[in-house]
Order: structure tokens, then sequence, then C-alpha cells
């Protein structure tokens, strides 16, 4: 336990990714372009206006706005963090020095996942202040907020952990660079995909109800942000598709990504050290 709270490798990489310039650099950089894009957004809306004001319910819409860019800025930049941290010491050669000393795989593959997320937290932490932003024309609770900032913390969690996973049974960067972004792909634009195709099938009369469309939409992260800004679209949606299917569609999301995290990090520390065992001679 001790281990895992005074973390060497977790110190070490902290120290490594934030030390340079560059990382401050590229952390400025979004700030601005998060508020370029909102101050523009203000800017159109206010143009289109027969008043020229910016009101309530646009305000709304500038929330979903930066919420969906910053899940987008999640999906995209999470697996290119933890795909090689694993795959990258062992191309390196080092992996074998980091396994001799007597820190445990747990250890080493949470180090190594906190410390490759630590930035997009920063990131996501760091532009809490804009959204103070929307405040100033109401519309948009602290609440939802709150909401939207520990859905991104789990999400990136979730995404990191697929990424450390590829990056411990894959020896090549690449290769497990790609499966990571294809197993990100397939739950965010595939799932989306076969819950239109699910759609279809129900509205041309295959069947009255689809429960593989629940299936789909709880896999995909971006629908379920959907539901934390539009609740009662979601809830007429359940109604015609669903039943009425009472389980709420952020519990079972949560359910399923975390076991998703508890399964890919328990391999990976599993599959870190190779089988020393000798099988004695006979």
């Amino acid at each position: 336990m001790r281990n895992l709270l005074v973390n060497p490798v977790l110190n070490k990489e902290f120290k490594l990714r934030f030390r340079t310039f560059k990382s401050f650099l590229g952390l400025g950089l979004y700030l601005l372009a998060v508020s370029v894009l909102i101050v523009g957004f203000i800017f159109l809306e206010s143009q289109g206006s027969p008043m020229g004001r910016f009101r309530p319910d646009q305000s709304k819409d500038m929330f979903m706005l930066m919420s969906f860019v910053q899940m987008g800025l999640i999906l995209f930049i999470t697996p290119g963090l933890t795909a090689g941290v694993i795959s990258g010491e062992r191309e390196k050669q080092t992996l074998n020095i980091l396994l001799t000393t007597n820190q445990s795989s747990a250890s080493i593959i949470l180090g190594k996942l906190l410390s490759s997320i630590s930035f997009l937290l920063l990131m996501i932490i760091a532009s809490l202040p804009i959204y103070s932003i929307v405040f100033l024309y109401g519309g948009i609770s602290p609440g939802q907020v709150l909401v939207n900032l520990g859905y991104y913390m789990f999400i990136i969690l979730a995404f990191g952990s697929i990424g450390i996973f590829f990056s411990t049974i894959i020896r090549k960067t690449i290769i497990a660079m790609v499966s990571t972004y294809g197993v990100t792909l397939f739950l965010t634009a595939g799932t989306a995909f076969l819950f239109i195709v699910s759609m279809s099938i129900q509205q041309n009369g295959v069947t009255q109800y689809n429960p593989a469309g629940y299936l789909f939409t709880m896999l995909n992260p971006a629908m379920i942000l959907f539901s934390f800004l539009e609740p009662d679209a979601f809830s007429e949606l359940s109604n015609q598709m669903w039943g009425g299917f009472a389980f709420p569609l952020w519990a079972a999301n949560l359910i399923m990504y975390s076991i998703i995290i508890l399964v890919l990090n328990t391999i990976s520390i599993k599959k870190l050290r190779p089988n020393m065992k000798v099988k004695a001679k006979k």
C-alpha cells in the first residue's frame, strides 16, 4: 500500500513531464483556443439575434459545445498518451531495469497510468475558469459543470486503462497505439453507427422494442454525456425504443466501464512481469 501512495515511478514521470516549457506552452495554447472558440460563439450568436443579445438558452448551447469539444479532446489524446508507456520502455530496453527495482507490478502500472493522464487532467481542470463565462448568462447550474468534470475524469481513467493494457501485452508501440485507437473508435463511432442501425430496424417494424440500442448507447461516452445535458430527450427515447426500461443509462455506463478499468488493469499487472516459475524436473 505504501508503494502505491509514495510511488517513485509516478514522481519520476511527473518531473519529466512537467519540467519542460513545452508542456505549459501546450496548456496555454489549449486554453487560448477554447477561449477563442467561446468568444467567437458568443459573437456569432449575438450578431444573429434580433436584439443583439446573448440569451440564456444560447448559453446552454455554448456549454454543450464546450462539453463535446473537451470530450473529443479526451477521446483523441488519451490513447496517444497511454498506448506507448510500457511498450516504449520495452523498446528502449529499460523495462527490465525497472522490473529489477523493489517496485511492485501494481505500483509500476498505476504510476505509469496516472502520470500519463495527469497532463490531460490538468488541461480539463485548468479550463474550469472558462466555464465561468457560461454563468454570466445563466442557463447552467454549477452541478452540471461538476457532473461533466467528474465524468471526464472517469472516461480518462477508462480509456487510459485500455491504452495501458495494449501497451503491456503488445511489444511494438505502433501496434499498441493502433489497437487502442481501434477500440476507441469502436466505442465511439462504432457504437453510434450500430445505434442508428438499431433505430432503423425498429422503425421498419422488425421489432417493437430493441434492447440492442440500449447496449450501444450505454457503451458510447459521447451519448452518455448528451444524456447528462438533455435528460428529457433520452427519457423519451427510452420509452420509445426500450419500453421505458428504468435502469439509468449513466449508471449502466459507469458499471460497465468500472469493470473494464478493473479487469484491464488487473491483466496488465499480471502480464507486466514474465513468468519466472520454473517447473521442477522430474
